[in-house]
This record gives C-alpha cells, sequence and structure tokens, in this order.
C-alpha cells in the first residue's frame, strides 16, 4: 500500500514539474514581432474603387476631385503642367496619393494624431471648414429679383458704360499770355502739329503734341475735365487751362469705346453682383445677432 502511495505521489511529482518546464520553455522562445496596427479609416471614398493602401480606398470621384483642384492652381502660361492624359493621372496616383497615404498611415501608428501641435491645428482648420459651410448655408438662399437687376441697370447705366479712350494732342507753354497768343493763332487756321513742334515745351512736341489715346485718371484732374467734357468734339481744340508744367491748349482727335452695353449683356454679371451684395448683408445681419446674443470680452492692454 505505502509503495502505491509513493508511485502516485511520483507521478504527480513529474506531472507538475512537466507543467512548470512547459511554462519555461515558453517564456525562453522569443516573441514574434506583431504587424504594425493600421488605425480605422472612417472617411468612406466616392465613386469606383482606384486603389487601396492597407485599409484605405481612394475613391475615383475624389481622385478626380484632387485632380480638378491641382489643375485649377495650375498657371495659365504653363498649360503643359496640368494633368489630363490616362498615365499623367496614373503617375499622379502612384506617386502622389499612395505615398501620401502610406506617410498618413505610419503617421497615425506613431501616434502624431494626439501631438498637441497637430491637435491644435485640426481644431482651427475645423473652426474655419465650418465657418465657411455656415456662411454657404446661411447665404445660399439668397435670391435677386428681375426687377433688381433691370432697376440697377437703369441706375447705373452710365457708370456701366465701357471705358472710353480719347486720343488728344497738346500744346503745352510756360505763360498764360504765350498760350493766348496760340490760341489766336489756332483760332485763325495754324496748323496745330507745326505749332506744337516749335513751341510745346511738353514731350510731346517731337510728335505734334499727339500723346496718342489716354484714359481718364492718366493726367491731371484738369486735363481729364477738359479733355473728357461733353462739349469737346472731334477735331476741335479745347480753350487755355492750368496744368502743372504751365498752360495748355488741347485737340481732340479721336474717340473710341464708350459703348453703352444692352442690359442683356450685362445680366448675369449685374446678378452675379447684387447676389454676393446680398450674401454680405446676411452675414452681417448674423453676426450682429450673434454679437448681441453673445458675451464678448476684449482685453486690449494685453495686446503689445
Amino acid at each position: 500500500m505505502m509503495k502505491r502511495n509513493l508511485s502516485i505521489c511520483v507521478i504527480l511529482g513529474l506531472i507538475f514539474l512537466g507543467i512548470a518546464g512547459c511554462d519555461k520553455i515558453k517564456a525562453a522562445i522569443p516573441k514574434q514581432p506583431e504587424a504594425p496596427k493600421v488605425k480605422p479609416y472612417t472617411l468612406q471614398p466616392k465613386g469606383a474603387i482606384i486603389a487601396k493602401i492597407n485599409n484605405i480606398s481612394i475613391g475615383l470621384d475624389d481622385f478626380n476631385q484632387e485632380l480638378d483642384i491641382y489643375n485649377a492652381s495650375v498657371p495659365a502660361d504653363k498649360p503643359e503642367l496640368k494633368i489630363t492624359t490616362k498615365e499623367q493621372k496614373v503617375s499622379y496616383l502612384k506617386n502622389e496619393l499612395v505615398r501620401r497615404t502610406l506617410l498618413y498611415q505610419e503617421a497615425l501608428d506613431r501616434g502624431l494624431d494626439r501631438n498637441e501641435e497637430v491637435l491644435a491645428a485640426l481644431e482651427k482648420t475645423k473652426m474655419q471648414l465650418l465657418v465657411m459651410e455656415l456662411i454657404k448655408e446661411a447665404s445660399q438662399k439668397v435670391e435677386v429679383s428681375s426687377k433688381e437687376i433691370e432697376d440697377y441697370y437703369n441706375t447705373y447705366k452710365e457708370q456701366l458704360k465701357e471705358p472710353e479712350d480719347r486720343r488728344i494732342s497738346e500744346i503745352v507753354v510756360p505763360s498764360e499770355q504765350e498760350a493766348k497768343d496760340i490760341l489766336i493763332q489756332l483760332l485763325q487756321g495754324a496748323d496745330f502739329a507745326t505749332i506744337a513742334r516749335n513751341s510745346s515745351k511738353a514731350a510731346s512736341a517731337k510728335d505734334g503734341g499727339d500723346i496718342g489715346f489716354v484714359k481718364k485718371g492718366q493726367k491731371s484732374g484738369q486735363f481729364d475735365a477738359v479733355a473728357f467734357s461733353d462739349s469737346l468734339d472731334v477735331g476741335k481744340i479745347s480753350s487755355i487751362f492750368k496744368v502743372p508744367e504751365g498752360y495748355s491748349i488741347i485737340r481732340l482727335d479721336a474717340k473710341r469705346g464708350g459703348k453703352q452695353k444692352p442690359l442683356s449683356e450685362m445680366w448675369e454679371d449685374i446678378k452675379r453682383g447684387l447676389t454676393f451684395l446680398k450674401q454680405q448683408q446676411v452675414i452681417e445681419e448674423l453676426i450682429g445677432k450673434l454679437s448681441r446674443d453673445a458675451k464678448i470680452e476684449i482685453y486690449e492692454g494685453e495686446i503689445k
């Protein structure tokens, strides 16, 4: 009986040692490195899937939208930089989007999305996007009636004319008396260009006084008042007037531009302008209401 009990104890001891030995063996085996964990991606791709990078899929609609933004940023004088062919698109997908997505996933794996500076930047971007979306939502219902467009056109018809250019010839002399003497000669039929070459002190004298086509604002205010006067007809000379260089007499040689565009040509431009003004008004009213209901404190003393 004693021998039997002893045998049972030996067997139990061996089993215990075996279990303990297995644990030691397991502990001695080096752990295999775990595969990197890519964080879940919640933004759903739009359009047909054109690429998958781990758990992120790229949709055709999203891809085309990015290409549109890229192409819109290409300078007008460098159209060859735009991405238009299939080969260029595939290259952009592989060398830009795929590479960017890999780096994005690695940044997530390293926990950079929990970096305080990154979080602050994301919050600022979120704020800007939400403000833009609010403005879009608040102003998208703005409408401009046909009557408003017509009223605007009729009110500002003169200001809506094409800019008018006038070709002018000038004679500039130092004294008023000299200008009076020249004016008498011109009224008696003397040649304007000849007198300009012989007597004018302006740089245009070598060209017979011809200064070419000018727009309002290119010369002095007094010059504009005379040169663009409705009473000055083509081929006629002006009276004497004061200019910074002395005293001047001008001749109107030609007109161009100044055409009054019909309402039909300006309809869309006026509508866009009035829509923008109305949208701005809506936003200002919203900001005014929010300001009245808010508690706003500004500490100007802290601004250095």
